[in-house]
């Protein structure tokens, strides 16, 4: 029922006549290379940041095999 209203009012809307184009600022093709450049300079400050995590050797991290739930956010409550 829904797909048969958006066809009438599609082909309702095709029957008005040429509508006219909003004006662009810019040519089309300027605005996909500049979304491309964009995402090139997104690409490279993504991967500039790669090398971060092997700056220093890898620390083992301190286990406590009798504590179940690590509390990081103790506030010197204790148990």
């Amino acid at each position: 029922m829904l797909s048969q209203q958006i066809a009438t009012i599609v082909a309702a809307a095709g029957e008005s006549g040429h509508e006219e184009l909003a004006p662009l600022w810019a040519e089309p093709w300027v605005f996909g290379v500049s979304i491309f450049a964009i995402l090139l300079l997104m690409m490279f400050i993504t991967l500039s940041y790669s090398n971060l995590g092997r700056r220093h050797e890898a620390v083992e991290e301190h286990s406590d095999p009798h504590r179940q739930h690590p509390n990081k956010h103790d506030h010197g409550q204790g148990h």
